[in-house]
């Protein structure tokens, strides 16, 4: 499986859609609040998103948004509407025709809860707004899903869905290719010689007994070379990355209630629960017990290490 591709297979929206209203200006909505992410789309016209504190940014007919959460924010026809928690706009808008926000706009808005802590690792290197626009295989998606907003058909919320997604991975792989991302180290090492093909294998087998020499004759160098070209390009060795993956596989798996945790230290590579214990409460602070009461709540019994 491609890194990209597991790490957002747990993001996924439910039902948050807002759109088909015309929005005549002076108009502002409160968005996003609990939200981890939130997707804003642009159907017709222009909005502003304006977050308390930072400075606003326009969102134009032809690009997406990505807000990162969960704190509220507003989107609006100008930055100063909502009660003036904004500069006022600034004098260059990069061609913005004028009037392009004075006539009705109608917008797509999803909002994604990410509980598993997989995903986090990509989309915890976000800023807190992205705003990137269409590319070829995204740009003709609009208006397919306008036409589906527009008929009331069995299952058109899951087709909604289902294309906002498509559009939120097409707007955050958009996003790390351009240059003035800071994807993390890992992202730009999937496509190195060296420490990409290591990237890959640990991911579609994390159970797997690796070791830094194994993972060296996989890439078809020495050990030392590995090492060395690994840890510049992630910031990591390999097997303190092996560890940290592993381990944020664990907390997720640990939020299934039907797995003991000797089941989940065999899942993620290892054959002694209490060595698994000690690495995850190392790598993460707390025991997998104490995580799971947390997940779980405070009624869940802590489960004892087996014996022997």
């Amino acid at each position: 499986m491609d890194v990209f591709d597991e790490l957002l297979r747990g993001v996924r929206g439910s039902g948050a859609v807002f759109g088909r209203s015309v929005l005549w200006p002076p108009w502002a909505l409160r968005l996003g609040g609990g939200a981890y992410l939130t997707l804003v789309v642009p159907m017709r016209g222009a909005g502003w998103i304006v977050r308390e504190g930072a400075e606003p940014r326009l969102v134009r007919l032809g690009e997406a948004a990505v807000v990162r959460g969960p704190e509220p924010f507003t989107m609006a026809d100008e930055p100063a509407a909502p009660r003036r928690l904004s500069p006022a706009p600034p004098a260059d808008l990069d061609g913005l025709a004028p009037g392009e926000l004075t006539g009705p706009t109608v917008l797509l808005v999803a909002g994604y809860q990410v509980g598993e802590q997989a995903p986090r690792r990509l989309l915890d290197a976000l800023p807190p707004v992205v705003v990137v626009p269409d590319e070829e295989d995204c740009a003709g998606l609009r208006d397919y899903l306008e036409a589906q907003m527009a008929v009331e058909r069995p299952g058109r919320q899951i087709v909604l869905d289902r294309l906002l997604d498509w559009l939120l991975v097409c707007t955050l792989r958009d996003w790390f290719d351009r240059p003035e991302a800071a994807p993390p180290g890992w992202y730009l090492a999937l496509g190195d010689p060296v420490a990409g093909p290591a990237l890959r294998a640990v991911h579609d087998d994390p159970a797997r007994p690796w070791t830094t020499a194994s993972l060296a004759e996989l890439a078809g160098v020495s050990r030392t070379t590995f090492a060395k070209r690994f840890t510049e390009l992630v910031g990591e060795g390999p097997v303190a990355y092996l560890t940290e993956w592993r381990m944020t596989l664990a907390a997720d798996l640990l939020a299934d209630p039907g797995l003991t945790v000797a089941a989940v230290a065999r899942r993620v590579g290892y054959a002694d629960p209490f060595g698994f214990s000690a690495a995850f409460k190392r790598v993460r602070g707390l025991s997998p017990s104490a995580h799971r009461r947390a997940l779980l709540g405070a009624d869940v019994r802590a489960e004892p290490l087996p014996v022997g």
